[in-house]
């Protein structure tokens, strides 16, 4: 590699998804404030006030400008009911939380066209495993029913560990806010990072200046 491309490596900014948009307001409002991708949630097991309709996030991502990526999030009991919402959603990637084993998320992978995000437990011992058929890994603290978004922070010594040791991009979620989102992306030097309620002013509905400030934060840490 060339000193010139040792340099725009280095300075490679952090990326940042915005997740559980439920409002066309508040989509566009991260995408204006320098997002790289915002995330949809439907169909999960888990209560949650972020999740819509897969219709309903059809209209979402339908709304995502070129060169910002649109993201459906979802925690599929089969591949089938994954490749049904993908197909319905027409999303540029999907993520997959839940259930799915590596072998499953290989055949979802290879049924869609779009980009495979797999979310992993920031504790589990098998990110290898779901590395090698996805796309991109998303770290993140979960809770007893696999589901992200619980606002807790995770060990970010040991994720930065894993982004050392896997060849796929990492990207760090679980109680990232835009206080503690600097600190958290010079810690562990992510691809990028993922926040959905460090950003709202209620449940499911985004704050437009937190979401600004977090974006601010997080991509002036080149990763």
């Amino acid at each position: 590699m060339t000193d010139a491309a040792d340099d725009a490596q280095t300075d490679r900014r952090t990326r940042v998804k915005v997740c559980g948009i439920t409002r066309e307001r508040d989509r566009d409002a991260a995408v204006a404030a320098g997002a790289d991708a915002v995330g949809v949630i439907s169909e999960v097991p888990v209560d949650t006030p972020r999740e819509v309709a897969a219709d309903r996030a059809a209209e979402l991502l339908g709304g995502v400008p070129p060169l910002a990526t649109g993201v459906v999030v979802t925690m599929p009991d089969t591949v089938e009911q994954a490749v049904e919402l993908v197909e319905t959603a027409e999303p540029d990637a999907v993520q997959v939380h839940g259930g799915l084993s590596p072998s499953e998320l290989g055949a979802l992978g290879r049924r869609v066209n779009q980009d495979l995000i797999v979310a992993v437990d920031a504790d589990a011992d098998d990110a290898a495993d779901y590395a090698a058929v996805a796309d991109a890994l998303l770290v993140d603290s979960v809770d007893a029913e696999g589901g992200g978004g619980t606002g807790e922070t995770h060990d970010w010594e040991r994720t930065r560990e894993l982004v050392a040791d896997l060849d796929v991009p990492v990207l760090l979620a679980g109680g990232l806010d835009p206080d503690n989102v600097t600190d958290a992306a010079a810690t562990v030097a992510p691809f990028g990072v993922d926040v959905a309620s460090g950003v709202e002013a209620e449940p499911g509905v985004k704050d437009r200046d937190a979401v600004e400030r977090f974006v601010a934060a997080a991509t002036g840490v080149a990763a």
